[in-house]
């Protein structure tokens, strides 16, 4: 088994991470501490579950579906904040292309699982 921070899925939500952190900086203290904060959370939270669900067998498809619901709301909150215009369309783009791999990954992952179980 890989570790954890050697998964590529973990690489690119850590990058989302650090692309958040870089683009908030630029924001209004309104936004930056309330919709920002609770983007910044889930991604976080989002990397505990691709954590949890690469250390525990058990437990790793129940991980992994939570990790694609978290990737689910982060893409109601990346486009709220468009939408708000909050965001410019480049870095929605960017952070839009960034979650894209990221469920397409977890989707990969889940579906190898699946085979495994079937």
């Amino acid at each position: 088994m890989a570790t954890y921070d050697n998964l590529p899925v973990y690489k690119e939500s850590y990058d989302l991470l650090l692309l958040v952190f870089e683009t908030v900086k630029k924001f209004e203290k309104q936004y930056k501490y309330t919709l920002w904060d609770k983007i910044k959370n889930e991604i976080i939270d989002l990397i505990t579950s691709i954590y949890r669900a690469n250390s525990s067998f058990d437990e790793r498809l129940k991980n992994i579906k939570k990790a694609r619901e978290q990737v689910e709301v982060l893409k109601l909150y990346f486009r709220l904040s468009k939408d708000l215009k909050i965001l410019t369309l480049k870095n929605f783009v960017d952070i839009s292309l960034n979650v894209e791999s990221l469920s397409k990954q977890l989707f990969a992952w889940e579906k190898s699982l699946w085979k495994k179980y079937i």
